[in-house]
């Protein structure tokens, strides 16, 4: 099979997503419809850290399970069934945070398709976060195709 990388303009050409809320920059790897690897490098200066937590930022929770959806969405959005596509985030499962993301920190965030509902264009997929190559997130993102 054929393994794919992208750069940050090629990823804005399969998801609609733009800054400040594209928190990937690249795909290191990625078997179109089987599981793909991607990496975001967390600059000091993005505005979220100004507010979350001063004197002691970390990335929010809440962004870092986004940019595990944003990695299910660019390998579902290179296949061609749902190239095109508009992937609405509908469910977050099992999602465990085991260790945090700092300021220029660089994460890498892998996903692999683990459940489809073809009828419904609904996919889940099990993704990992990692920090310093240690596990930082797991968690299952359940994204309908519409």
């Amino acid at each position: 099979m054929e393994t794919i990388t992208m750069n940050k303009d090629q990823i804005k050409e399969v998801i609609p997503h733009r800054e400040p809320m594209l928190l990937i920059d690249e795909v290191l790897e990625m078997v179109p419809g089987e599981m793909i690897k991607t990496a975001f490098y967390l600059d000091p200066e993005l505005d979220f850290f100004r507010g979350h937590f001063p004197g002691e930022p970390v990335m929010p929770g809440v962004l870092t399970v986004e940019s595990m959806a944003q990695t299910a969405d660019v390998l579902l959005l290179s296949m061609e069934k749902y190239a095109g596509k508009v992937p609405l985030f509908i469910g977050i499962d099992q999602v465990k945070f085991k260790r945090k993301i700092e300021p220029g920190d660089k994460i890498e965030i892998e996903a692999k398709i683990v459940k489809v509902n073809e009828p419904k264009a609904v996919v889940t997929c099990e993704a990992v976060v990692y920090n310093k190559g240690e596990i930082s997130t797991t968690g299952l993102v359940t994204l309908a195709m519409r």
